[in-house]
């Protein structure tokens, strides 16, 4: 008897709104098929470009369902401008396939006001969530090597109901997206004291605190800057303008130090020969904080998971937002963060559960 072969999660993909163009975005695509049997697309964009793309890759064609889309939404487009005009868009129809059941999860390259609007609108938001937010895996010191952080640039304010509901929100992330069963939450604030900070960060503290123990997380209160990539914390809760600041920021100064020292090790010959003899070292530093190896930004709070993907990644970095929509999708994680945002006071709606052999942990 032959066994029947297992359902593929479908991912939707905008292939046309990224900085590469349609051919970053399938040789992306092409990487993951070929390291997960499992995994399906519909790509969405320019059909007749796309079709010659994905021919030159073996077997994608049978993993890949084509969307024409006449148009794109280009990184200059105002959100509200694409909202009245934009339903023949790659982005457009991208989240509509989430919406309409033909994909568990998405992802896009593109403008990402334009794809917060969108998924916002055409995905509506989980009920009780006010602000949807951003998270991003930040590279830690922490086994994992990442931390989560959020908001990141969905939404500039944020109040103490606001800042409780990240926390849940994060926590149930790292619990689907890092497998870790009781996450460490920390507050970003200008200090450790609780006297320091705005008055709803001081108001978020105590709400947080207070849930703690029902959403099944270990509230570490107030954390500071430095605290971001230590092994302290696991999720660092934010409001989206300092959280957007701090990660243009932290790109910013790995951008510098990596150039300051391509210079360091080129300016003498004795230099050049160190850096040959540190040269695995240099690659294992080099692969530890790419930011292609980490990249996407999640969506929280929508009926929907969305991922969105730096608009200048390449392959590399097109496959790793697949692979974190994928684990995603596999986990249930849209479901789950439906629970835990439902109250915060249930604590064993995304704990760990008996799954069959192969499956994600939750």
């Amino acid at each position: 008897m032959t066994m029947n072969a297992p359902k593929r999660t479908i991912v939707s993909v905008d292939a046309m709104g990224g900085d590469l163009g349609p051919a970053a975005v399938v040789a992306g695509l092409a990487l993951s098929a070929d390291k997960n049997p499992n995994i399906g697309f519909i790509l969405h964009g320019n059909k007749p470009e796309l079709e010659k793309l994905v021919a030159r890759t073996k077997g994608l064609a049978e993993v890949c369902d084509i969307r024409h889309a006449d148009e794109v939404v280009t990184m200059d487009a105002k959100p509200s401008f694409v909202m009245r005009n934009g339903q023949n868009t790659s982005m457009w129809s991208t989240i509509d396939a989430v919406r309409n059941g033909e994909a568990d999860v998405a992802v896009s390259c593109g403008n990402t006001g334009a794809l917060m609007l969108l998924s916002m609108v055409r995905l509506r938001k989980l009920p009780g969530v006010n602000r949807p937010a951003i998270a991003c895996l930040w590279p830690s010191r922490n086994p994992e090597g990442f931390n989560v952080m959020l908001d990141v640039g969905a939404d500039i304010r944020a109040d103490d109901t606001d800042l409780l509901q990240y926390a849940m929100m994060g926590a149930s992330y790292a619990r689907n997206g890092l497998g870790l069963e009781r996450p460490r939450v920390g507050l970003l604030n200008v200090g450790t004291e609780e006297h320091k900070g705005r008055p709803e960060l001081k108001s978020a503290n105590e709400l947080i605190a207070e849930a703690a123990d029902r959403a099944n997380i270990d509230y570490v209160g107030f954390v500071e800057g430095g605290d971001i990539p230590s092994d302290r914390v696991d999720v660092i809760v934010t409001d989206g303008f300092t959280g957007n600041v701090a990660l243009k920021t932290a790109e910013g100064t790995a951008s510098l130090v990596s150039g300051l020292l391509r210079d360091a090790f080129n300016a003498t010959l004795l230099s050049k020969l160190s850096a040959l003899l540190s040269l695995t070292s240099l690659r294992r530093l080099s692969k530890r904080v790419d930011p292609r190896r980490n990249n996407g930004g999640v969506f929280l709070g929508l009926n929907g998971t969305v991922v969105k993907s730096h608009g200048s990644a390449d392959a590399t970095g097109m496959s790793a937002a697949v692979k974190l929509a994928f684990r995603l999708a596999e986990s249930g994680f849209t479901q789950k963060l439906a629970a835990r945002v439902a109250s915060a006071g249930t604590p064993s709606q995304d704990q760990k559960t008996q799954k069959p052999e192969g499956k994600q942990p939750e």
